[in-house]
């Protein structure tokens, strides 16, 4: 039998991990998020209106709390049939097929269902169009670089829709090249330091690809441990000397699925206080999370970060 897809492997893992969050807490974050919901039917950020990108999260993190109400996804099919997936760039389609995968999954809803032709054969033509020389994937077909994490998105959509990356072995070289001297991975060629995080989309769809040595895992292990923070989270980069929600989801679930203990590089109970501490942590008490220590307010984005904290850590968070 076929392995999931990675995203809805990683949803079932975080979910599993979250299946014993005290219900009165689930409730709050759940709130939070429905509250960002606009008439539209989609999300939005923290101001302005709703779109892919914000959507994807909020159902993505309405999933690990157990999921949607029939009007909910009624709503968010309505606002994702506003939209014409073939004019989308990299990220919004690959927002777009997640999100509709996961309706379909707690609704029923097919998004796709009245496409003519195959579809998908067309939308992946539409992933191949951002192509770059390096043998990368960029963010529109302007671009002449490949990006790590646009690189990533696009393996995942293949991996969505069970097709196999075409020329797999340019896309494992371009990981390669996008390596450095650190350890870790940066997000386009002329970078010289690595970030936490397109250190994780390289290590992620190496990992998809089979291309995974020991010794990249012995890099990546140094490099995160290069960018541990004293707060109890991973930085985004050496350079920047705070931790945050996105760089501390990426980094543990690098380490857990390179097989890496975590407690060799950061202990677990540093990152619940950083993730719950009521004074200082990036949950609040009314529902939602914030990005960072300095930040005032909560996010749908990182709301779906620091449930994945949680998750990824499981009861022992709680």
């Amino acid at each position: 039998m076929p392995e999931s897809p990675f995203l809805i492997r990683l949803s079932q893992r975080l979910t599993d991990g979250l299946s014993t969050l005290p219900e009165s807490r689930r409730e709050r974050h759940r709130a939070f998020l429905r509250s960002c919901q606009r008439v539209d039917g989609g999300f939005a950020g923290r101001e302005g209106d709703s779109d892919l990108y914000y959507t994807s999260f909020a159902v993505r993190g309405l999933g690990l709390l157990g999921g949607m109400t029939p009007d909910e996804c009624v709503a968010v099919a309505r606002f994702l049939q506003t939209h014409d997936w073939r004019r989308l760039n990299v990220i919004d389609l690959v927002n777009f097929v997640y999100t509709g995968f996961a309706l379909q999954i707690f609704s029923g809803i097919d998004l796709f269902a009245d496409e003519t032709g195959d579809w998908a054969d067309e939308l992946l033509g539409r992933l191949e169009s951002v192509r770059t020389a390096d043998g990368g994937y960029a963010k529109a077909v302007e671009g002449t670089l490949g990006s790590t994490y646009h690189s990533f998105l696009v393996a995942l959509t293949y991996d969505l829709l069970g097709r196999p990356i075409p020329m797999p072995n340019r896309l494992i070289q371009f990981l390669f090249d996008r390596q450095r001297d650190d350890g870790g991975f940066v997000e386009i060629d002329p970078m010289r330091r690595s970030g936490t995080n397109p250190t994780a989309a390289a290590t992620e769809t190496l990992l998809l690809l089979g291309a995974m040595s020991d010794d990249i895992r012995k890099d990546v292990r140094y490099f995160l441990s290069d960018v541990r923070s004293g707060e109890g989270g991973f930085q985004a980069n050496t350079r920047i000397p705070f931790a945050d929600g996105l760089s501390t989801f990426t980094g543990l679930l690098t380490l857990r699925d390179l097989g890496i203990s975590t407690d060799g590089v950061i202990p677990t109970p540093q990152v619940v206080r950083f993730v719950t501490d009521k004074e200082s942590g990036l949950e609040f008490p009314s529902g939602g999370f914030r990005a960072a220590g300095w930040d005032q307010s909560a996010d749908v984005e990182y709301t779906f970060y620091g449930l994945g904290i949680l998750g990824l850590i499981g009861p022992e968070a709680f």
